[in-house]
């Protein structure tokens, strides 16, 4: 398993009835896996993301739709990017993501972190709990997912969570890879040095000095050689071959979630827009190289918020960024 290039779907709001959305779905993962994209990731949300859009526009349930892109893709590992670990049962979790993996011919990674959308814990009447109990709760996980991912039949009885003897079968491997994902550099960094191959790390571009550092150390504190660690970043990306246009869709998008670039100081700007990349595909790969790969992340997960739909910007993009990995 590597993750170097990725490509997450972050909404469904296209234009069309709910009949044709699907379709699009399937569309993007197959353009992301002839353009060279080695994971294609959905939310695992049931609801929008305040940045992103507003709660009631469309959200597929992640595991149903990873299911259907294994029976409509061949060789693109497929992926929750990530988790919410408070919405489900840890051993059914295992068992849904072996499935996963049985249903695409062993193509399915396991991204999982804490959780932190507090409305749709209270809509949907999911205990959310405090930052430290769902940190809690993710580290007894694992220790239930990891062994029976790995084929053993784990018995536990924790403040969370209790199984025994959980049986996981049909398994078509016993190396499924685990990613976390998340920003934190002690809880979610620590997590990711005990139980994952691999950490998505979801922060501002330039903070990833200081969480390079913070992987370093929690690795060091495990006695794991941090290349052993496989990293990504999630970027924003907004892309087009003619740059102009790039930009206009950064600024209606910023705009639709209330940020108005021609109304801040350089420093606002440059807050705003610190997990964009934006431009033509050449103004992007640069941006990607300089502001995260030079850094030591070994991988990029890419979304296309503004026009990932439309038929060729992931093919675009792919273009731009796969020599950036090869």
């Amino acid at each position: 398993m590597t993750i170097r290039l990725g490509y997450q779907m972050p909404n469904f709001s296209y234009s069309g009835p709910v009949a044709e959305l699907f379709p699009k779905v399937i569309a993007q993962a197959r353009e992301a896996e002839a353009a060279g994209f080695d994971t294609a990731f959905v939310m695992d949300h049931f609801y929008q993301l305040p940045v992103i859009g507003k709660p009631d526009e469309p959200m597929l349930e992640a595991y149903s739709a990873l299911s259907a892109l294994a029976t409509a893709t061949d060789t693109i590992q497929l992926s929750a990017l990530v988790t919410g670990n408070t919405y489900r049962n840890p051993a059914i979790l295992a068992k849904t993501v072996t499935t996963l993996d049985v249903v695409s011919g062993g193509r399915a990674i396991l991204g999982i972190g804490a959780g932190w959308f507090e409305l749709e814990h209270t809509s949907f009447g999911l205990e959310f709990g405090t930052f430290t109990d769902r940190f809690e709760r993710l580290d007894e996980a694992l220790q239930i997912i990891e062994p029976m991912l790995r084929g053993q039949r784990p018995t536990f009885d924790g403040l969370w969570y209790q199984v025994e003897e959980a049986i996981n079968e049909p398994r078509l491997r016993d190396d499924l890879p685990i990613m976390l994902g998340g920003g934190g550099e002690k809880k979610t960094f620590g997590l990711a040095a005990q139980f994952a191959d691999h950490l998505n790390i979801i922060c501002n571009a330039s903070e990833l000095p200081r969480k390079v550092e913070a992987v370093q150390a929690r690795c060091e504190e495990v006695d794991r050689d941090p290349k052993d660690l496989e990293t990504s970043f999630l970027a924003f990306v907004i892309i087009d071959e003619d740059g102009d246009k790039a930009r206009t869709l950064q600024n209606d998008y910023l705009l639709s979630n209330g940020i108005d670039l021609s109304n801040l100081s350089e420093d606002e700007k440059t807050a705003a827009t610190d997990r964009a990349f934006c431009g033509t595909p050449d103004d992007v790969a640069e941006q990607v190289q300089t502001r995260v790969l030079d850094h030591g992340i070994d991988g990029v997960i890419i979304n296309l918020v503004t026009n990932g739909h439309e038929p060729g910007i992931v093919e675009l993009a792919g273009k731009a960024l796969r020599p950036l990995i090869q």
